[in-house]
């Protein structure tokens, strides 16, 4: 039997599920199987605006031309507020990205005007599932294009 998971019920351990994802995607090269069997997910490293320290988040993600540039929807479950991740890298824009096996630094960019409105669109043709977080919020989600740098 499959357990539903709804990171919108207040009983949802977010912190919890999350490093349940980030250790099963480090052990098996970003291959998942039981957390969130076969999603799509890199690791995104940021600095803590506050604290300085590193924090990893599993994101859902595309590529846009080339692996080199993935693009990221900072959409927090449509909330009001923009996530903490995406808060830290507009702090400092130097991330670390885990790919499956590959790790790489980047440089975080926001996008905007007719770059945004195109990656927004391929995000949605590929991650049908936040198609309607737009519209649940009265802040413009972010959609964040990470470049590698090699």
């Amino acid at each position: 039997m499959t357990t539903k998971i709804d990171p919108r019920s207040p009983d949802f351990d977010r912190k919890g599920f999350n490093r349940a994802l980030i250790t099963e995607y480090r052990a098996n090269n970003g291959r998942l199987t039981t957390t969130l069997p076969e999603a799509a997910l890199l690791l995104l490293t940021t600095v803590g605006t506050r604290s300085g320290r590193p924090h990893t988040t599993p994101l859902g993600y595309i590529l846009d031309s080339s692996p080199d540039r993935i693009v990221v929807f900072a959409s927090n479950l449509a909330s009001a507020a923009h996530p903490d991740w995406y808060r830290n890298l507009v702090a400092n824009p130097r991330v670390t990205v885990e790919l499956g096996a590959d790790r790489f630094d980047a440089a975080a960019s926001t996008t905007a005007g007719p770059e945004r409105e195109r990656l927004y669109q391929a995000l949605i043709d590929e991650i049908p599932s936040i198609r309607d977080h737009q519209g649940q919020t009265s802040r413009e989600i972010p959609v964040v294009l990470l470049r590698a740098v090699r």
